[in-house]
């Protein structure tokens, strides 16, 4: 009796999967690990098979053709999943193709070739992308100064700006850490490579790096940056051939009439800011809501997303996707964004209201696209320089991080038609 059950129970394992068409990976609260879903969904298109991205389906999920080995990879990263008959899979499609759903399909056809911009000497506090990917096990290429001025963007898909300083003033970290051997060497290196490329100063060659990002989006590239390499990169636009720096980054005086000579028409998201003259203050701009600005704490640092309209907004419907509408606050040096400094072609995507500040935000330049993210780390809320890094091994569900890989996928998206 007992070989007769366990011979039936083989049969009917074989034959269900089988009968079993495709895969569905849950990504509301019944997923086990958000964060390593991603890196499953990328791992199905390196394989060559398609995924579709059903948006505000269970918290944006994942449905792709059942294979056996992608039911072991699930298993093996600890990812939940569920699968489903052809009939089930036609059930979801047809829920999410009512025009009463708030709900759409985007095709994942190809996965996207990343690049981070980093340097050689980063610090392991520096990155929570890198730390994401990793976690995620997407795999990607670290790019920085050569290869942006070597003309080798084009060969990636999606653009992750590093925790950057792009206006040639070390991230301002002068006062505390200009005695420090990380930041001299940091400094040497900057300067050496500026030499290298022909440039007298290390400004003029993030300069130069700032155009070629920015024609990379142009023709159609994918950007994601967050804290400090957002403004800063904004800022580097608006003051193409206006001297910002004092002589303690370049060596000569800032141009007196530097603020009245930036033209905010060059910036992707920012306008009408003011630049910090103070070479020792640990800020760029009044553009970031920094804590004497905020008001606020840990216990009541929150951030919204918005609600878009999955049919017709399916970009910003995209890189909203998550579990929870309301994320925890972070902070960073640069850790959200004046409202009334945001140009008003910009869509806000993660705000808070009460203060008046946006969070995250993505626009449209040229073919490409671009997306800015306030803040350091998603699950650290004041992480400073020198401490480890933060382990995702404590956060599998982290809402915060799932908006970076949110972007990850993006360029590999396009949209479904559905049968007539």
């Amino acid at each position: 009796m007992k070989k007769t059950v366990i011979t039936f129970l083989i049969w009917f394992t074989t034959f269900n999967a089988a009968l079993a068409s495709s895969i569905l990976i849950p990504m509301d609260n019944d997923q086990s690990n958000h964060l390593k879903a991603y890196g499953i969904a990328y791992w199905v298109l390196i394989n060559e098979i398609e995924v579709s991205w059903l948006l505000n389906y269970r918290g944006g999920s994942f449905m792709f053709k059942y294979y056996q080995k992608f039911e072991n990879e699930l298993i093996i990263r600890g990812v939940s999943y569920e699968v489903v008959s052809d009939a089930q899979a036609n059930q979801i499609i047809s829920l999410i193709a009512s025009p009463s759903s708030n709900m759409d399909i985007m095709r994942l056809e190809k996965y996207p070739k990343i690049a981070v911009y980093t340097p050689q000497s980063k610090q392991p506090w520096d990155d929570a992308v890198t730390l994401v990917l990793e976690y995620a096990e997407i795999p990607y290429d670290v790019i920085f100064d050569d290869e942006v001025l070597w003309n080798e963007l084009a060969s990636y898909d999606w653009l992750h700006l590093h925790h950057e300083d792009f206006t040639g003033q070390y991230g301002k970290f002068f006062r505390s850490f200009g005695n420090t051997p990380w930041y001299q060497q940091q400094q040497r290196e900057f300067e050496a490579n500026a030499r290298k490329h022909g440039f007298s100063k290390v400004s003029l060659l993030k300069l130069e790096v700032v155009k070629k990002i920015r024609d990379y989006v142009a023709g159609g590239g994918f950007l994601f940056a967050m804290c400090s390499a957002t403004d800063t990169y904004d800022i580097a636009l608006a003051a193409d051939g206006v001297d910002i720096l004092d002589r303690i980054y370049d060596g000569d005086p800032m141009d007196p009439r530097a603020q009245q000579k930036l033209d905010y028409s060059k910036s992707f998201a920012f306008q009408d800011f003011v630049i910090s003259r103070d070479p020792l203050e640990y800020e760029f701009s009044d553009i970031d809501n920094n804590p004497q600005d905020r008001g606020l704490s840990e216990a009541n640092d929150y951030f919204h997303l918005f609600e878009f309209s999955a049919k017709w907004d399916p970009i910003p419907t995209m890189l909203t996707q998550n579990h929870s509408r309301i994320i925890k606050g972070f902070m960073g040096q640069t850790t959200a964004y004046k409202n009334r400094l945001v140009k008003p072609d910009v869509v806000i995507m993660g705000n808070n209201s009460s203060i008046n500040e946006a969070k995250y935000m993505h626009g449209i330049f040229g073919k490409g696209f671009w997306t800015f993210y306030g803040g350091h780390d998603p699950e650290d809320y004041k992480h400073h320089v020198g401490e480890e890094p933060t382990d995702l091994n404590i956060h599998p569900n982290s809402p915060g991080y799932r908006l970076i890989l949110n972007n990850i996928l993006f360029p590999a998206a396009k949209k479904k038609k559905q049968k007539t």
